[in-house]
């Protein structure tokens, strides 16, 4: 049989991120974890969407391949005199 196979598998304090703290064993080498995310605030499983900002996303995609607005109403004008 192999000898020190296993990790060692020692007691971890986790602080949650509302303040609450659970004791638990793990294999972690520290005595202590903070979580950012849990189930007291993901939304998962509060309910609560979160919306995402997508105008930043849209501008920046913009500014990357060089479209502006006034590039978006030639498009426009374009379909209009096609439509005469």
């Amino acid at each position: 049989m192999q000898h020190d196979l296993h990790p060692e598998y020692s007691e971890v304090t986790i602080q949650l991120a509302d303040g609450s703290e659970i004791t638990t064993r793990s294999t972690m080498e520290t005595d202590s974890y903070e979580t950012e995310v849990d189930s007291t605030n993901h939304p998962f499983y509060t309910g609560r969407r979160q919306f995402v900002d997508t105008a930043g996303r849209v501008e920046k995609f913009n500014r990357r391949y060089g479209l502006t607005d006034d590039d978006e109403g030639d498009d426009e004008e374009t379909e209009d005199a096609a439509d005469e």
